[in-house]
């Protein structure tokens, strides 16, 4: 399976890491991105440009996309020189960005009309876990597509999950999102409840982290907060954008709208581009 030749469209701060754990793979990788200067760095540790998208899938074994957002990713797919715009029959396409249900449906449609084999697989965690190839995978594919694409998920992730059908996996993935959402906004507001009650956050923090409150995303969290520092390691930007995904998809539980709309206002406020976790600095100005 290392003979396999990927294309990989997307270099943003999940794409770059995960190019490089497969090239350490041994994977031939050929690139694209829009920004071409994202290229230089992968081409300098064994990797190819693509000319594009469509010459991509004509060359390689299976190509995968890691963009931005549900319009970035259609482009891809359906612009003059994308994906979709001559036949490949046959070939395999994984959209690894998080996109809306019906637009993964969307896409499975569109990828079998040209005989192509399409794959939904978002995943569960940050840049971190993307460097150290530890990413949760999310799949949404047939059991064949899924043991073509598995050489593939072994490298990039601890562990792979299949969940069905096309648009299964990007439902999954709203539906973890909204956990994460709801996990760092109760933590800021413990936190913030604590010091105004006149405990310290480094006390907090520990009471937190040593009892059964405690979870993977507060142990991370934890030295953002103690140093009030939030460089982006999930951009809050984009746990807006996964909201309002999940509204959309018929998230109406109690909680969802408050939620939505507390990160809403800490984008608007200008938190966007900082770490998710910087709703804490947001919500301590109200």
């Amino acid at each position: 399976m290392e003979a396999l030749k990927i294309g990989w469209i997307g270099l943003g701060n999940m794409g770059n890491p995960m190019v490089q754990n497969l090239l350490k793979a041994g994977f031939e990788v050929v690139v694209f991105n829009r920004t071409k200067d994202k290229e230089k760095e992968l081409i300098a540790l064994g990797a190819t440009s693509g000319a594009s998208p469509q010459e991509m899938l004509q060359t390689c074994d299976m190509v995968i996309t890691m963009l931005s957002n549900d319009a970035a990713v259609k482009e891809i797919f359906e612009s003059e020189n994308g994906l979709l715009s001559q036949d490949n029959p046959d070939k395999l396409i994984i959209n690894m960005s998080t996109v809306s249900p019906e637009t993964s449906r969307y896409l499975a449609t569109i990828c079998a009309a040209r005989h192509l084999h399409f794959i939904d697989a978002p995943v569960s965690g940050s840049v971190k876990p993307a460097q150290d190839g530890t990413l949760v995978i999310l799949v949404g594919a047939t059991d064949e597509d899924y043991l073509l694409a598995k050489p593939v998920f072994n490298v990039l992730g601890k562990v792979s999950i299949p969940v069905g059908g096309p648009g299964k996996a990007s439902s999954a993935k709203l539906a973890i999102n909204y956990l994460l959402g709801l996990n760092l906004q109760g933590l800021a507001e413990t936190i913030i409840f604590a010091e105004k009650s006149g405990v310290r956050k480094e006390d907090m923090l520990s009471i937190i982290n040593e009892g059964a409150c405690g979870n993977g995303i507060t142990n991370i969290k934890a030295n953002s907060i103690l140093n009030d520092n939030y460089p982006a390691a999930f951009p809050l930007k984009h746990l807006v954008k996964d909201l309002r995904l999940a509204k959309e998809a018929g998230l109406d539980s109690p909680l969802i709208h408050p939620l939505y709309d507390s990160y809403e206002a800490a984008q608007k406020e200008g938190f966007g581009d900082e770490d998710v976790m910087a709703i804490i600095t947001s919500l301590r100005n109200k």
